[in-house]
């Protein structure tokens, strides 16, 4: 659980709904990475749009190498989820 103000599932509505409802499907759950920036949609939607372009768009370099330094950063940074 963040410090941060973050709205819940329940309270959604709108586009952030449709965020939460797509993480739901996604992952089965929303990630709290997702919901620090709740009170923000916008904001929200352009992270996600940036990770898609970044994971998942054209690139030199294999999705499973992209995957794998997520998870170096991520570990360097001890942040574990």
């Amino acid at each position: 659980m963040s410090w941060i103000h973050e709205i819940p599932d329940a309270a959604a509505t709108g586009p952030l709904k449709a965020m939460y409802d797509a993480a739901i499907q996604r992952a089965g759950r929303v990630h709290n990475i997702l919901r620090v920036m709740s009170l923000n949609p916008d904001a929200l939607r352009d992270s996600m749009a940036m990770y898609r372009t970044l994971m998942f768009g054209p690139s030199g370099l294999s999705r499973a190498l992209r995957e794998f330094i997520a998870v170096v950063v991520s570990r360097a940074n001890q942040c574990f989820y």
